[in-house]
């Protein structure tokens, strides 16, 4: 078997390990052993494939890995508003609780409340729902 075949080979058994896990790392060697196949058909000699594959996919994982952590990390789901679309809406507080509670009305149900960030004496007014916590919401000052 001829040397480009071999990086063809390979090149389709890293695609399907790829779609079989989902590691798109993967799909970056991927990318250097066809690199890799491209300098056999030219006729490059077998150290300068490796060197192809090694430098292609490895400068490739590199990249991909230097883009990823370039994105800001997302909230946990607790916080994140893609997660739960009451994050950001406002409640009314009327009254707090001796044990730092209140109870507020939501979307036509009751729901307990605490502050998020603890304060010396939290007062009552609008406040905004910044994290879910089980079935309380974590409050901040609107």
């Amino acid at each position: 078997m001829s040397n480009p075949t071999v990086w063809w080979l390979l090149v389709g058994i890293t695609v399907a390990i790829e779609l079989a896990t989902g590691t798109f790392y993967l799909l970056m060697i991927g990318i250097g052993l066809a690199a890799a196949a491209v300098a056999a058909h030219l006729g490059v000699p077998m150290t300068g494939q490796l060197v192809t594959a090694a430098v292609v996919g490895g400068g490739a994982v590199v990249m991909w890995h230097w883009q990823g952590s370039k994105k800001p990390k997302s909230l946990p789901a607790n916080a994140n508003p893609d997660v739960h679309i009451d994050i950001g809406e406002q409640v009314m507080v009327t009254k707090w609780h001796a044990d730092g509670t209140t109870s507020v009305t939501y979307r036509g149900a009751h729901w307990t409340a605490v502050l998020a960030e603890k304060t010396d004496v939290p007062t009552t007014g609008q406040y905004r729902i910044k994290e879910m916590s089980g079935n309380r919401l974590l409050i901040e000052p609107a």
